[in-house]
């Protein structure tokens, strides 16, 4: 009885384990090859598969997701002989799990390598500042060639991307100097640029302040020219409304004469030949006897008067020679000073008083 219970014991365990082992639960997104007596019989798909026990022999699952891999750093030599690490991450799916499992023994080794060839092949034809200035070309290149070689391994390359690129420790300090000198070219530019458009606006500024000062200068000019001669005209007519006699007139000029040798660069000055003729016109009046009229009265003769008379007539023939004599320097000097040309209303009045 125990020989039998150990043995119906021993039927039951095994039944259950053949059971276990006909069934197979494959999860979502997930393959596995069936081998029937040692060849290929068919792809159990996601859900529940049965399967036949100790005939058919189920391999182990296949993923069927987008798979992320990195492979390392792989030195490549560029086109001017410069050695640079490139290191790449490759986007892959398994799209057929019979020719992933049977086509080639280890896909992921395969594809590294088939990409690291690539890579050398496509940077070979490149200089070092092309390939860091290339990523998109290489990327579409390596994709390009993976796809077309891996297509019969089942997989399909979604995409390749080069997640970086070494170049040695000599170029690296050669390019941060480049990039230095290139950042003070600029900022030695931007300050020039700077400085020059400072430039500008300060003297545009300048220009604008000379233009207004001189509109003011020209205004206040004109304004000064307006008063000075709305001053003379009202003298003038001043002078002509009183009608002044000519031996007033002859007086004036003479008292203006002085104010002519009071400059201090003043080494010589010219004396008009009208003036001979003022002080003959001042040596008449105190000579000749004035008209008898309303405006003047007669003068009772007195010895203190015929001595005054006397006085004032060597004064005024002294002045006479004297102003003969300054005459002649202007008149000796020929072209060299010219010699002014006389006043037509003076000797105008002149004649008249004489008359």
């Amino acid at each position: 009885m125990d020989a039998l219970l150990y043995i119906g014991v021993l039927v039951i365990l095994f039944a259950v384990f053949t059971v276990l082992r006909a069934v197979r639960i494959v999860p979502q997104a997930r393959a596995r090859n069936v081998e029937r007596l040692g060849r290929y019989h068919r792809t159990l798909k996601p859900g529940l598969n049965f399967v036949i026990p100790y005939i058919d022999r189920v391999y182990p699952m296949i993923d069927l997701r987008e798979q992320v891999v990195s492979f390392r750093p792989q030195p490549v030599i560029t086109e001017d002989n410069l050695v640079v690490e490139i290191d790449t991450v490759l986007y892959f799916q398994v799209t057929d799990p019979r020719a992933a499992a049977y086509e080639i023994a280890n896909y992921i080794q395969a594809v590294e390598q088939l990409t690291v060839t690539t890579l050398r092949n496509v940077v070979g034809s490149m200089d070092l500042e092309k390939t860091l200035t290339s990523r998109d070309t290489i990327n579409s290149q390596l994709r390009g060639v993976l796809d077309e070689a891996t297509g019969k391994w089942g997989l399909r390359v979604n995409r390749v991307e080069i997640k970086a690129i070494d170049p040695p420790k000599t170029i690296k300090d050669a390019m941060e100097k480049q990039m230095r000198a290139e950042r003070d070219k600029r900022a030695a530019i931007l300050n020039a640029e700077g400085q020059r458009q400072s430039q500008i606006l300060t003297a545009e500024g300048d220009k604008q302040a000379r233009v207004l000062r001189a509109e003011g200068a020209r205004t206040a000019a004109i304004l000064e020219a307006e008063g000075q001669s709305r001053a003379i005209d009202q003298v003038f007519q001043a002078v002509h409304r009183n009608d002044p006699d000519p031996k007033l007139l002859a007086y004036q000029y003479l008292q203006v004469l002085p104010q002519l040798a009071q400059g201090q660069g003043n080494t010589m000055w010219v004396i008009p030949s009208e003036v001979t003729s003022a002080l003959q016109g001042i040596s008449q009046a105190f000579t000749e006897v004035l008209p008898k009229s309303a405006a003047t009265r007669p003068v009772e003769s007195s010895d203190s008067a015929e001595r005054e008379i006397e006085q004032a007539r060597e004064a005024a023939s002294e002045a006479v020679a004297d102003a003969q004599d300054a005459e002649v320097g202007p008149r000796a000097l020929g072209s060299a000073v010219p010699e002014p040309a006389p006043f037509p209303d003076l000797e105008r009045d002149r004649q008249e008083a004489e008359r």
